[in-house]
């Protein structure tokens, strides 16, 4: 069989304030990878601010911007210039009172090949994204661009094996997971370890139960609480990208920013499925009741 080998750089960076300094370091980076053979570049949730749903403030607002907008063409610039995919994840302003958090993909022209709004969204203790986003209605639809097609979709996301299957089932080459997800300080070692394995291992499990590779990309570092409530997020970082086997080829760590490239072989999802045929095995005639909320 026909190797099909993609160069993927990984960028998990601590953010600050300074969102002119958080995207310039971006796109140190994400040249850093290109320079390195990278075709594609995934960046992490929410990448040019800090993560400012800690609280709900309606000042936080003015961070949004329209799709496109001056990020998109910060973005653009970068791709074309460097001949890479890029994925970034931004704070989209559709109108006023009405926001979404979206991945935009640009091509290796500097096009936006694609867009995905984040589908499934949170409301926990310092995660407060029902008072800024509206769940995506563009569906689970994966993104064509030159190098393969993206099943993109946005941390919450990650959780969700039917948001994985339907990106699968309409042909994605590997699954893409911007994130932010951290620890509560409070928190023992123990639960923060049970947190930080579970992340891991349902992402594992998409890979294996769809015969893809799966890229996650978090961000890393403390980021204070604005409102002084608690002490805070601290981003787990821990960046990976596994094989369709759920096999790791790289890990970050947990601490500390981080940037690599990892070489990614579609074509071994070809084996793997002929090995483990879920999709020929899968039961549609007797899915139905997943349809509902809960079956009493």
């Amino acid at each position: 069989m026909t190797e099909k080998k993609i160069a993927v750089g990984i960028v998990q960076q601590q953010n600050t304030a300074d969102i002119a300094d958080n995207k310039t370091r971006l796109k140190q980076r994400i040249e850093q990878c290109a320079a390195n053979g990278a075709k594609l570049v995934v960046l992490q949730e929410l990448h040019n601010s800090l993560y400012f749903c800690q609280t709900e403030s309606t000042d936080c607002f003015d961070l949004a911007e329209p799709i496109p907008g001056e990020s998109t063409h910060f973005y653009s610039r970068i791709a074309g210039e460097l001949g890479i995919v890029l994925v970034t994840s931004l704070f989209e302003r559709r109108a006023a009172g009405l926001y979404h958090n979206t991945a935009v993909v640009f091509d290796t022209d500097g096009s936006i090949a694609g867009k995905y709004r984040k589908m499934h969204i949170p409301d926990d203790p310092a995660y407060y994204e029902k008072f800024y986003f509206t769940p995506g209605d563009m569906g689970f639809t994966p993104i064509k661009t030159s190098i393969g097609t993206l099943g993109v979709l946005v941390c919450w996301d990650q959780w969700y094996p039917e948001a994985a299957r339907l990106m699968a089932l309409q042909g994605a080459d590997m699954l893409i997971y911007p994130t932010a997800i951290g620890w509560e300080s409070t928190d023992t070692p123990e639960e923060k370890k049970r947190q930080q394995d579970a992340w891991v291992v349902s992402q594992r499990g998409h890979a294996v139960a769809n015969g893809l590779p799966v890229v996650a990309v978090n961000r890393v570092g403390h980021e204070p609480d604005p409102s002084g409530q608690t002490n805070g997020i601290q981003f787990w970082g821990h960046s990976f990208v596994c094989g369709p086997q759920g096999e790791m080829l790289t890990e970050a760590p947990s601490d500390k920013e981080w940037c690599e490239v990892v070489e990614i072989d579609l074509a071994r999802s070809e084996n793997v499925r002929r090995w483990w045929p879920f999709l020929r095995d899968r039961r549609i005639d007797a899915y139905n009741p997943i349809l509902k909320r809960f079956i009493d």
